[in-house]
Order: C-alpha cells, then sequence, then structure tokens
C-alpha cells in the first residue's frame, strides 16, 4: 500500500469512529430521558443482576478435590517446580 492509500484507510476509520460515537451519545442521552432505543426489550436494572444465586457458607466436599492432580494442578502437599 501506498502512503495515499494508508492515510485514506485512516481517515475512513476516524469517519467511522465518529459516526459510532454521535450514535452511542444519541443512545445515551434517550436512556437518560427514560426511553429506549426502537426494537430493543426492556432490561434490569445496570449493574443489578436478574436472578441471583445463593451459595451456601458450608464447606465444600473433600472428595471433590480428590482426584485433582490429574488436572494439571499439582500435588496438594508439594510445591511446584
Amino acid at each position: 500500500m501506498s502512503l495515499q492509500d494508508d492515510v485514506t484507510a485512516v481517515k475512513r476509520c476516524l469517519d467511522e469512529l465518529v459516526r459510532s460515537v454521535d450514535r452511542l451519545e444519541k443512545d445515551l442521552a434517550a436512556e437518560k430521558r427514560g426511553g429506549q432505543r426502537t426494537g430493543e426489550k426492556p432490561e434490569a436494572a445496570p449493574g443489578r443482576p436478574e436472578e441471583l444465586v445463593t451459595i451456601p457458607d458450608t464447606p465444600y466436599d473433600a472428595s471433590l478435590w480428590r482426584d485433582s492432580d490429574d488436572e494439571g494442578l499439582g500435588s496438594r502437599d508439594r510445591h511446584a517446580p
């Protein structure tokens, strides 16, 4: 590629970046007003999962780790080389 081709490609990429940023700004402004973009379904509140998973405080069964040496984790009683 010549230098002119490189410059043209960079200009095209910058133009596309400017269009994408403009579109993003419009979408964010619409969200601030409480509207949604057309064709989208409503989402859960930001930072809040739709469904929570409870993790018990009970210790795991030791038999879960019985074959851990076969998984590339090394031996439980030795240090890595």
